[in-house]
């Protein structure tokens, strides 16, 4: 890989992707800092400060402050991610759904219209409840508002339902024609950005003499080890060896190589805490916009911090992480495919005990990942609480998303790179294609 990235400056199609992909990312986080129309930014900054550690701050975590300013992008992609997992689950759930995604891209281009519909019905919902909740100011009576009324709600929901799709435009227009997975960087992008207010809260802290210099060191190395071991499960497969028989045709032999079926011990990669993370927002956002004292306390006891919202947290964790392994391989098609091929696992049968033993490893290997990954978000948490209190200034599960991100990127870059040194071999060695003839 180090060797390939000399040679960026060289590819002007990788160029103009990274590019693209950098424009788009700061048109984003420039539209973080418009204000929704009707809404004393300042007032509002001060009066998260008051609720600091509520679901506010998890939302806000997401939106990369885009929420503490009532920005037009307050919502971000999670109306999207949270549509995208409610059609997800449609789908397996009705035939319907199921045949139409099977019909390949124009299938798959459906669907996710029907999760584009989706979005623009969550985004309503959440924006009208946000723009009421800023009317009573977030449960503090602290006025944020300067005309409340019917017409700053509406204005307030158009406003923001319309940043959350520019924002699902941005992501898609970056898987297409930048680099990596749209909504995940600006997931990332999001993240990354309170990273310099963390390290000077750490600073801050050393400062008042809450934390000592060697404490401080002590906490960035357990960082380094945690991305350490990210990296490693992030990069280690589970290879399936596969052998092809040799076929004589004329007086050549062909075939009769060895090769593998990788298959990643973290499948899923970052959509997990993505989609748990998701999942418990919106419940988590509806309770605490409902102005009951017992909703409330259920907000607070079972959605925000603590140890069962840790159970439940990694539970959704380990749930959907099966859940994307599921969709995303099917042992039928890996074991068709194979038998299609005339390749065989040694030692296992063509057909449905192939499909079997396929099915048997992702299951063993899914496990493992989903351990890893839920074990990642939930541990900075726990040390956050009594007795550790750690002052961790990034979480568990924004470790997990900026490393995976990142990692996925790179390793698209990566291929990138090897395609086009292919290309340049082949035309270095001065080789045709197949040459066409007209009729």
């Amino acid at each position: 890989m180090n060797r390939n990235i000399s040679t960026i400056p060289k590819i002007p199609e990788l160029n103009r992707r990274l590019l693209f992909t950098a424009l788009m990312l700061i048109v984003y986080r420039l539209g973080v800092f418009i204000p929704t129309p009707g809404i004393d930014p300042e007032q509002l900054i001060k009066l998260f400060e008051q609720t600091r550690g509520t679901i506010f701050d998890l939302l806000n975590l997401f939106s990369g402050g885009a929420l503490e300013r009532a920005s037009i992008f307050a919502l971000g992609v999670m109306p999207y991610i949270t549509s995208s997992i409610i059609m997800s689950l449609l789908v397996k759930a009705f035939p319907t759904l199921e045949a139409i995604q099977k019909e390949g891209e124009a299938g798959r281009r459906k669907i996710n219209q029907y999760s584009r519909y989706g979005t623009v019905l969550i985004s309503c919902i959440q924006g009208f409840m946000l723009a009421v909740t800023l009317e009573g100011g977030l449960g503090i009576g602290a006025s944020v508002v300067r005309e409340p009324g019917w017409m700053f709600r509406i204005t307030t929901v158009i406003t923001l339902t319309a940043g959350t799709l520019f924002v699902m435009w941005i992501g898609e227009q970056i898987s297409e024609r930048g680099v990596g997975n749209g909504v995940s960087l600006i997931i990332a992008a999001s993240i990354i950005t309170r990273v310099p207010g963390g390290l000077w809260d750490l600073v801050r802290l050393v400062k008042t003499g809450e934390m000592t210099v060697f404490g401080m060191l002590l906490l960035l190395m357990f960082f380094a080890v945690i991305i350490g071991i990210i990296v490693f499960f992030e990069r280690s497969y589970r290879r399936i060896p596969v052998q092809y028989p040799r076929r004589v045709v004329g007086r050549k032999v062909y075939g009769g190589q060895t090769s593998h079926l990788p298959l990643k011990v973290n499948t899923a990669g970052v959509i997990p805490p993505i989609f748990a993370s998701s999942l418990m927002i919106f419940p988590a956002t509806i309770l605490t916009f409902v102005n009951v004292q017992f909703l409330r306390d259920i907000t607070d006891t079972f959605l925000v911090r603590g140890f069962v919202h840790d159970i439940i947290y990694a539970g959704l964790i380990i749930f959907f992480a099966y859940f994307y392994t599921a969709i995303i391989y099917n042992p039928d098609d890996l074991a068709e495919n194979l038998r299609k091929n005339g390749g065989f696992i040694p030692g296992i049968r063509p057909g449905k005990k192939t499909a079997e033993y396929i099915e048997k490893i992702l299951s063993r290997i899914t496990f493992i990942g989903a351990i890893y990954v839920a074990s990642v978000c939930v541990l900075p948490s726990i040390l956050q609480g009594a007795p550790f209190n750690l002052p961790f200034f990034f979480g568990g599960t924004s470790l997990l998303i900026v490393v995976g991100v990142t990692l996925d990127t790179l390793q698209q870059i990566e291929s990138f790179l090897i395609t086009h040194s292919y290309e340049g071999f082949i035309r270095k060695r001065g080789m045709k294609g197949p040459r066409r003839y007209g009729i």
